[in-house]
């Protein structure tokens, strides 16, 4: 019996010899058109996973800086009061329930008042809970310090995610020596940086990364709340803020403006940084942290 495809083939060849135009390919041969596929979508299917740093541990900890396989001191058990309540209002634990309590802004009325400094200081100190994990993102993205104090190389991050929306989060991630430390450096320099952060594309990111990682705790070192307007806006998606305050340094009335600008923050918590201890075990700079609700 004559197969099907015999049949096909030898009636396209009289069509042929009957002057027909038609295609060379026999029906084996013919494919149907494959459907095209947005650029997009291959480019996040493509999606680089996060970038393995390390973090030199000793070379931090000989800065001041809580490292979890370090002994215990005293700057290590200020930082176990400040995290506390945090992550108690993070995890829907306080006495209320908070929106966005997952995210932590850690900023200051003016510069030089150690906020960075305590943003990775209480990162680090999070990093060491057994149940939490932490992400990083430097958002001073003026002044970005996060990544030269921990000693890693500079990368794209928080403002190449505001540039192009089509960039996935995870693909600019740093995962960290930490296990549970991940951080999201400030990106590349952008003219507009300020804009960038008031822009709404800023207001979905924060958005999809609360709702993404809402297993997470995300602590954010911001710029001053006196020198920039985009601290304010930032603030303003914020369920926690911390307020670093230099001891002895910091005018009250400098104090009192910053906090008036934060007002809609629901949770509001001052730090007092370098305050005076005459403790044996203070750590390298002779001072510590107090603490106390706004």
């Amino acid at each position: 019996m004559t197969s099907l495809i015999e049949q096909a083939n030898e009636r396209l060849e009289q069509l042929r010899r009957a002057g027909a135009d038609m295609p060379q390919e026999t029906p084996q041969q013919v494919r149907a058109p494959e459907p095209s596929v947005p650029a997009q979508r291959v480019e996040a299917g493509n999606a680089s996973p996060p970038r393995q740093v390390s973090i030199d541990l000793q070379l931090v900890a000989a800065s001041g800086i809580v490292t979890p396989n370090a002994p215990r001191s005293q700057v290590a058990d200020q930082f176990r009061v400040i995290k506390r309540p945090l992550i108690s209002n993070a995890t829907g634990k306080g006495a209320s329930a908070i929106v966005n309590g997952n995210l932590i802004m850690v900023t200051s009325a003016l510069p030089g008042e150690g906020k960075t400094f305590t943003a990775i200081n209480l990162a680090m100190s999070i990093a060491t809970e057994l149940d939490n994990t932490v992400m990083l993102v430097d958002a001073d993205v003026a002044r970005p310090s996060v990544l030269n104090m921990l000693g890693l190389p500079s990368g794209p991050g928080l403002l190449d995610l505001l540039v192009d929306e089509q960039l996935d989060v995870g693909s600019v991630l740093l995962k960290t020596n930490i296990d549970k430390l991940t951080i999201l450096p400030s990106g590349t320099s952008h003219a507009r940086a300020t804009e960038l952060l008031a822009s709404d594309a800023m207001a979905r990111l924060l958005e999809s990364i609360a709702k993404r990682y809402a297993d997470r705790i995300i602590v954010f070192d911001s710029p001053p709340l006196l020198l920039t307007t985009e601290s304010r806006v930032l603030a303003s998606h914020m369920g926690q803020i911390v307020v670093v305050v230099q001891a002895e340094k910091t005018l009250q009335a400098d104090v009192e403006h910053a906090l008036s600008t934060i007002e809609t923050c629901p949770v509001k918590l001052m730090v007092l940084n370098q305050a005076r201890t005459t403790a044996k075990d203070g750590y390298g700079y002779g001072y510590g942290y107090g603490y106390e609700h706004v």
